[in-house]
């Protein structure tokens, strides 16, 4: 239309064009010679009537020509409508379905296709209602044996939206991707945790059959998920496996690690094993290097365990085993020195420990606090949530003059951090778990120091790391690192005391991941001068949180004869606290091993799991987290279902 209204336009101005220089002329002529003014008016006056004339009837032409071509257009684009090769559907948001094309009909035909659209239209009014739609509507649906990808957008129309879908038949595509994507290539390092202490154990004569029995079951577990595994090490093999089978060793969580515990030597000691596989790299160079990475991720929470990195997923199974000790006091002996080194080569140290908090995270910032003040260094501790049991104790440290400016926040600390400040993180490896994430990165020079589980999102830039998964806490290796300085370092009463109440903590009062080494750092620091009665009163409760803490055990209820799970509802700023302390009481109870309370902390929900039996809670709550993880990070149908849900958990 616009394209035909140009011609009339160009049509007109040239015929404007042609009577200018037509009268110009007749002036000329009249200018000459006077006696033809009268007929050149009579002539341009004619001529004027006619390029009138001859225009309209152009115009008319046109505006027939173009309703002709119109209609045509419309004709042609109903046609290509009703008969397009792909299936169509005209539908409003609220369910009403305004056209269907041939092909729709026919590729539906043998299928209930009003539910699928239903879902659909509820996912455009989900999409609308929570103010992210999109333009375009882009999405892939499985529609019985078939894959489509949905293409096409919507448009307001009064109250509700119209839309208008094409489904395009991507089955072929999917399946020749998923065919590609099931020959990729996994990588995996296996290495047996304690092949060496059992070596060492057992009879010579036995030796060699032990070795072949578990490296049969080695060879044996790959070979049946079509894979290949070679032996690197001693206690060390490499596998590979194609993807379509990685789902395999999934599903049957990696039963291998059950096999080899079976394998027992005569002194009855388990083998337990270690599994890392990586899909992570463009090469199969990098893939194993990251498998190298999530192997040492595997080893720092404790071994016997298995770990599937795929991109910056991590996916663990395992984790039974109680941790066995096997520290040696050689090593703490070397990571104290190398910390004295440092925090000379330093101008001062700054210690920060996690969020919220606690009294092991409290004990082991003071011990460090001590070195740093022996070696006459300026040091603080970095803190702003305060979390369990730590109350009473600063009270009380605030009463102490020697510790005025101990404590400083996080913001000031961001301000006066410089390169040659050493940061010391204690209690914990997580970068995002950490008291100021910002101090963290603007940090040159960090320590970890830590006995947890290591995290995928652990700190890897520390220039030194004491990371001791099979320790009681982490004041208990302080109190090491302490006992070893070359330097004689001599911790106050407060000092000492908050180290022991940080090792009481972590141990439910010397009962739970207790060793050898953990009480000989309590009677170290008993010999400091600890006050245990009254370091037994800054675990007290008030009689409000125990009140809290009995309605939350009086209403738990038990799963599969041993799991105990309850909830504490009520609008609370310490829900965390509380939630954890139930969570530990509730395993005081006999025949449950383990326990979850769920809480309401703000507009999220806090989870505490404890265990004393063969139950890892850890796994379990990281497969919560990634289960969210993967809703929010997926497709429009995906998140939708998630808001779905969480609506449904919401009533």
């Amino acid at each position: 239309m616009n394209h035909n209204k140009k011609v009339v336009q160009k049509i007109i101005s040239k015929t404007k064009i042609y009577l200018a220089i037509i009268a110009i002329l007749l002036i000329v002529i009249c200018i000459y010679n006077l006696y033809f003014i009268v007929p050149s008016v009579i002539i341009y006056i004619l001529l004027l009537m006619y390029a009138y004339w001859t225009n309209n009837k152009r115009q008319e032409e046109l505006t027939e020509h173009i309703k002709n071509l119109t209609f045509s257009l419309d004709k042609i684009a109903k046609i290509a409508l009703v008969n397009s090769p792909f299936p169509l559907v005209i539908a409003e948001t609220n369910g009403n379905l305004i056209f269907r094309n041939t092909k729709f009909n026919q590729e539906f035909a043998n299928i209930d296709i009003n539910n699928y659209l239903t879902n659909i239209l509820n996912d455009v009014k989900l999409e609308i209602k929570n103010n992210d739609k999109k333009e375009k509507i882009n999405d892939e649906i499985q529609i019985g044996k078939k894959t489509y990808r949905l293409y096409g957008d919507y448009m307001p129309l009064k109250d509700e939206y119209i839309i208008t879908i094409y489904f395009v038949d991507d089955t072929k595509l999917v399946e020749l991707e998923s065919l590609f994507d099931n020959k990729d290539i996994y990588i995996g390092l296996i290495m047996i945790d304690n092949y060496e202490e059992i070596i060492q154990r057992i009879p010579d004569d036995e030796k060699p059959q032990l070795i072949a029995e578990i490296e049969k079951s080695l060879y044996d577990w790959a070979a049946e998920a079509k894979g290949l595994m070679l032996k690197a090490e001693r206690d060390t093999f490499v596998c590979i496996f194609e993807k379509q089978y990685i789902k395999e060793i999934e599903d049957k969580k990696f039963d291998i690690l059950d096999a080899v515990k079976d394998l027992q030597p005569s002194d009855r000691m388990q083998f337990t094993l270690s599994i890392a596989i990586s899909n992570d790299g463009t090469t199969n160079l990098e893939k194993y290097k990251t498998a190298q990475a999530a192997l040492d991720i595997v080893l720092g929470r404790g071994g016997d365990q298995a770990v599937i990195h795929e991109g910056e997923k991590y996916t663990f199974f395992g984790g039974r085993t109680q941790e066995l000790e096997k520290r040696t006091k050689v090593k703490a002996r070397i990571i104290s020195h190398a910390l004295e080194g440092l925090i000379q080569e330093s101008s001062k140290v700054m210690i920060m420990g996690h969020s919220n908090s606690d009294m092991d995270c409290m004990g082991a910032s003071m011990g460090i606090y001590r070195i740093a003040k022996t070696l006459n260094k300026e040091a603080n501790i970095v803190l702003n949530t305060k979390g369990d049991n730590l109350s009473v104790f600063l009270q009380e440290l605030g009463e102490d003059e020697n510790y005025s400016n101990l404590i400083i926040e996080p913001q000031d600390a961001e301000s006066e951090i410089d390169d040659d400040t050493l940061l010391v993180v204690v209690d914990t490896n997580k970068k995002n778990y950490v008291e100021s994430p910002e101090l963290l990165a603007k940090a040159k020079k960090i320590i970890v120091i830590d006995h947890h589980r290591r995290s995928p999102d652990y700190i890897e830039n520390a220039m030194l790391t004491f990371h001791e998964v099979y320790a009681s806490s982490a004041s208990e290796l302080v109190t090491e690192l302490v006992e070893y300085t070359q330097q004689e370092v001599e911790l106050t009463n407060i000092e000492a005391e908050a180290l022991y109440a940080g090792i009481m903590m972590d141990t439910k009062t010397f009962t739970f991941k207790t060793g050898v080494r953990t009480f000989e750092a309590a009677a170290y620091l008993r010999k400091c001068g600890v006050d245990i009665i009254k370091v037994k009163k800054w675990f007290q409760s008030d009689l409000d949180t125990y009140n809290k803490i009995s309605n939350i055990i009086g209403k738990a209820e038990l799963v599969y004869d041993s799991i105990a799970i309850s909830t504490y509802e009520e609008e609370d700023k310490d829900a965390n606290v509380v939630c954890a302390k139930a969570a530990d009481e509730l395993l005081t109870i006999s025949n449950i091993t383990a326990s979850f309370v769920l809480g309401k902390l703000d507009d999220k929900i806090c989870i505490s799991g404890r265990s004393i039996g063969d139950i890892n809670v850890q796994v379990i709550l990281e497969k919560l987290r990634r289960r969210r993880s993967y809703y929010l990070s997926g497709s429009t149908s995906r998140r939708n279902e998630y808001r779905r849900s969480k609506a449904r958990a919401h009533k």
